[in-house]
């Protein structure tokens, strides 16, 4: 057959079939991109490949282990990759970030956010500021005490400024305002995080592993910022660098406008 004749052979089922295919193949990718699952999806190919080998070869005993552990691939790939399984299926259907929300109470939440950070910073005041995005925080939410409060730099200040009962905790924003306050994030046990990223930053690490949260960190010992996501850290950000990150995170899309008079405006109210 050749290929005029397989074109023509082809119905719209097949065309629908392989675009929805190819979409979720895609989608997978983004989701494991910069993960250790690209390390775990390279050695599980590496113990297919194993297995070919050792079939091939009569190698009867490595080959009798490996189909033992191959019998049971979709109970282990749900094991070792249980946290992006999670993420991708709580990504779904969720409400934007700022319900309601206009473009002056969006700009003015951005700017509340940056002033608190880098005044907390300037004092070397510890805090954890998380932002729920697609998947939802409730039971950590519901771990704290709730507010649902207004964003303001006062209010994040306050909460965060010892003696507060509340300050060791981290303050969760949904839909534009503060959630909850004093609330406990699950702490990374990654060996491989560098021993000088203390308390806040594991617990950071330990929540952007499981949910697509993302988290800023204000360093106690050295008065920094910074931002996690993903389970991965950007350190040492100042306040255009933070506005920069935030707006790209947050901000509604589609609409270049917007997004440009958004920009300008900030930068009036920063100076």
């Amino acid at each position: 057959m050749n290929i005029p004749d397989i074109l023509v052979s082809i119905r719209w089922q097949d065309v629908v079939d392989i675009a929805i295919v190819s979409f979720l193949i895609y989608w997978i990718i983004i989701l494991i991109k910069g993960t250790k699952a690209v390390q775990m999806i390279f050695g599980l190919a590496l113990i297919i490949v194993a297995f070919i080998i050792s079939r091939k070869g009569e190698l009867l005993t490595l080959h009798w282990i490996l189909n033992s552990f191959l019998s049971s691939i979709i109970l282990v790939i749900i094991v070792i990759f249980q946290n992006d399984i999670r993420r991708a299926l709580t990504t779904v259907g969720k409400n934007p970030f700022f319900t309601g929300m206009g473009f002056r109470e969006e700009s003015h939440f951005f700017e509340e956010l940056i002033r608190a950070s880098v005044s907390l910073a300037s004092k070397k005041i510890g805090a954890l500021i998380v932002f729920e995005r697609n998947t939802g925080l409730r039971e950590y939410i519901e771990g704290g005490i709730d507010l649902e409060a207004k964003v303001s730099k006062e209010l994040i200040g306050s909460i965060f400024t010892p003696p507060s009962p509340l300050h060791d905790g981290a303050v969760i924003i949904r839909d534009g305002k503060i959630a909850a306050a004093g609330c406990f994030l699950p702490l990374s046990m990654d060996t491989e995080i560098s021993s000088d990223i203390g308390t806040r930053h594991r617990a950071a690490m330990g929540l952007t592993k499981e949910t697509d949260a993302a988290v800023i960190i204000i360093s106690e010992e050295t008065g920094t910022i910074s931002l996690a996501l993903d389970g991965r850290i950007t350190r040492n950000l100042d306040a255009p660098a933070l506005r920069k990150i935030l707006q790209r995170l947050f901000q509604r899309k589609g609409n270049r406008r917007f997004q440009l008079k958004a920009g300008k405006f900030l930068e009036r109210l920063s100076h």
